[in-house]
């Protein structure tokens, strides 16, 4: 099935305009979703390496032209202008042709193919956990690409608002009430009566995806402010709409919300090295140096543990060697080869609170170029996301424990927050996190 995928993709980027082509994008997109993950990452990634630019044409390209721009400097004199300017704009008409991926044919059909733009967000998930998984140049250039094209598309100045009533399909009155995230809708009454008299709801609809509110807002027709939800949620009208004076926002919800369960690769990489060069500066400090060492071992030292979870160390690995500081000890525990630490419930109940700490710390505040210094949570909060949970012995397998202990974190997308939050990191290097990952720090 995946190579009949990839030849329809092929079908579908070299189809001429004026060829029917809206059978071959449905077989498409229907035998795509129709793939397993890992076979879809593989077309993702056929998708990338075969349907990209074309660099030695664009080699090419730029060395003509190049040399068209030092034949009109050295002979204007001789040659037309004018001749000279029309050479000079159809080879840059010719390079910006050669810098538009073949891919971008495929994108821009399916954006007008009927449920394309659906098909297209949808697969623009599939790419970001491709990428989690293998983080090559040319599966974010492809991200890039059509996240680019998603941003156009997708365009508040597109979308539609809809005044959503109890006469509108009950698919979308399904959507409201399984979205609803300030006040929950308890059964079919308490909809009705939101969708009645005294209330409005209204909902930004794209015409490429009907029936699928992107957000919605609940409102209610008050005589002046309210001073309590329940007066809102009242079983009737509180006054006659002719008397209303206020128009109370009360309720907004996104129905458009994803989330991952990422990997963490870097982390105890990170954290072994931490342990290991601060277990080196403990043990240096110990012995008598030059007043130069001793100032510099004390300006690099810092203290990963803190005072409570040096005792549950010391008192779980029953150390008895007073030489080996707390900070070895744990060094030594989690370099074993074989994980002993996960196996024993003990040792793994007793390092839990102090890896998931670490691990907050690491995802957060470690940087590098005022960036994230972990790959996969620099890619998801760049794209707007926040750092929403670790889940601790999430993934127990061996690449997994020596990669980040276990653990996994969720990365929250949340449609109405994702524009602010990806321009606070880029600005300032900000990453949005939970109060729940913010109290490990």
């Amino acid at each position: 099935m995946l190579e009949t995928v990839q030849n329809l993709m092929h079908g579908a980027i070299h189809m001429k305009k004026t060829d029917t082509v809206d059978p071959t994008l449905t077989e498409f997109s229907q035998g795509y979703q129709t793939l397993g993950s890992e076979n879809r990452r593989k077309a993702l990634i056929a998708l990338a390496t075969q349907f990209g630019v074309n660099r030695v044409h664009i080699r090419e390209l730029i060395q003509h032209y190049l040399g068209l721009q030092s034949d009109d400097h050295a002979q204007q004199s001789d040659l037309d202008e004018e001749g000279c300017a029309s050479a000079l704009y159809r080879m840059e008409k010719n390079l910006r042709h050669a810098l538009k991926p073949l891919y971008i044919t495929l994108f821009e059909r399916l954006n007008a193919h009927p449920g394309g733009l659906k098909f297209l967000v949808d697969l623009r998930a599939d790419l970001n956990g491709a990428i989690e998984e293998e983080n090559i140049p040319l599966l974010r250039s492809l991200d890039s690409d059509l996240k680019e094209k998603l941003a156009t598309w997708l365009s508040p100045a597109v979308l539609e608002l809809h005044h959503i009533t109890w006469d509108d399909p009950a698919s979308l009155l399904e959507k409201i009430v399984a979205y609803e995230a300030v006040h929950p809708i308890s059964n079919l009454h308490d909809l009705k009566r939101r969708l009645g008299a005294g209330r409005r709801c209204f909902g930004y609809l794209h015409p490429a995806i009907p029936g699928e509110p992107l957000i919605f807002i609940e409102v209610a027709l008050m005589r002046g402010l309210s001073q309590s939800i329940q007066e809102v949620l009242w079983d009737e009208p509180p006054n006659a709409e002719s008397e209303a004076t206020t128009a109370l926002f009360y309720s907004i919800s996104s129905t458009q919300m994803f989330a991952t369960l990422s990997p963490i690769p870097g982390f105890m990489q990170w954290l072994l090295s931490k342990l290991a060069s601060q277990s080196k500066l403990a043990q240096s400090s110990s012995k008598s140096g030059t007043d130069y060492e001793e100032a510099l071992a004390s300006a690099l030292r810092e203290n990963l543990l803190l005072p409570e979870e040096e005792k549950e160390i010391i008192e779980a690995t029953m150390e008895n060697d007073k030489s080996i500081g707390p900070m070895e000890v744990l060094l030594k525990l989690l370099s074993s080869a074989r994980h002993e630490w996960a196996k024993s419930e003990t040792l793994s109940k007793m390092v839990q609170p102090i890896l998931m700490r670490l691990c907050a710390r690491y995802l957060l505040k470690e940087k590098k170029r005022g960036k994230a210094l972990d790959p996969v949570t620099n890619f998801h909060v760049q794209n707007g996301a926040t750092a929403e949970r670790l889940n601790w012995m999430a993934d127990f397998s061996e690449k997994s424990l020596c990669q980040s202990a276990g653990i996994m974190v969720n990365y929250l997308y949340r449609l109405d927050e994702i524009e602010e939050n990806a321009q606070k990191y880029f600005n300032t290097g900000y990453i949005k996190a939970s109060s729940y990952m913010e109290g490990y720090l």
